[in-house]
């Protein structure tokens, strides 16, 4: 699989780049924002690595152009420890983040658990539907009434996992089991933010009620 790393710093992009290289991944670098999209539009990349703090063009803003056109996976490189700005990463519509500093051996593994969810959720093609709700495994689309609608690879692993139980009620430490793996230090904070970005795009394209959350248990599938 093909990888996008983008970096300004050009000690740190190598040793990722070696330890994504390694792993068998190609990897393709940029140092800036401009030249990022550049590669993201022409190499059509299964994954980008994008550090926020880039020169000019921010690692938000390269994540918000690319969003307007694409869904692919986006791994969030950040030196802020803050908890807002890690949760302003999933907002912007990365699929994950890593905290400067980093073990490349970390890094990796994030790559490969990001792109295993969004390639290989589950191992049957038929599509899933509920209400006006019709999710495409094969194609790893969503429609809404007719109505395409852009999922990040988080958001639709949430989504065909509430839609493969309907009837059940997911305890918030249940799916993040099930999305990011047992024993995963991933959140409920994180987690939030990828619902949060969820129910907003399902409530644009006319389906709000399409999540329904069941104070003190957990999240499970409305009537959309």
């Amino acid at each position: 699989m093909k990888i996008l790393l983008v970096d300004d710093d050009p000690r740190l992009r190598d040793l990722v780049r070696l330890a994504l290289e390694r792993a068998a991944f190609t990897v393709i670098t940029a140092a800036d924002g401009q030249v990022a999209l550049t590669h993201a539009a022409r190499e059509r990349p299964d994954l980008i690595v994008l550090d926020v703090g880039l020169p000019e063009l921010d690692g938000f803003e390269v994540c918000r152009r690319i969003r307007a056109k694409s869904d692919v996976p986006i791994l969030f490189l950040t030196a802020r420890d803050d908890e807002i700005d890690r949760i302003l990463c999933l907002e912007m519509g990365g699929d994950d983040y890593v905290t400067k500093p980093f073990s490349p051996r970390e890094l990796v593994a994030r790559v490969r658990t990001i792109l295993k969810r969004s390639r290989g959720l589950t191992g049957l093609d038929a599509p899933l539907r509920s209400g006006a709700l019709e999710l495409d495994r094969a194609r790893h689309s969503l429609c809404v009434a007719g109505t395409e609608v852009g999922l990040t690879g988080t958001e639709f692993a949430l989504l065909a996992h509430l839609m493969e139980r309907p009837d059940q009620v997911h305890p918030k430490a249940r799916l993040v089991a099930a999305i990011w793996g047992a024993g995963s230090d991933v959140s409920d904070r994180t987690l939030d933010s990828h619902l949060r970005n969820l129910r907003r795009k399902l409530a644009e394209a006319g389906a709000g009620d399409a999540l329904e959350t069941v104070h003190g248990v957990g999240i499970r599938l409305g009537a959309a």
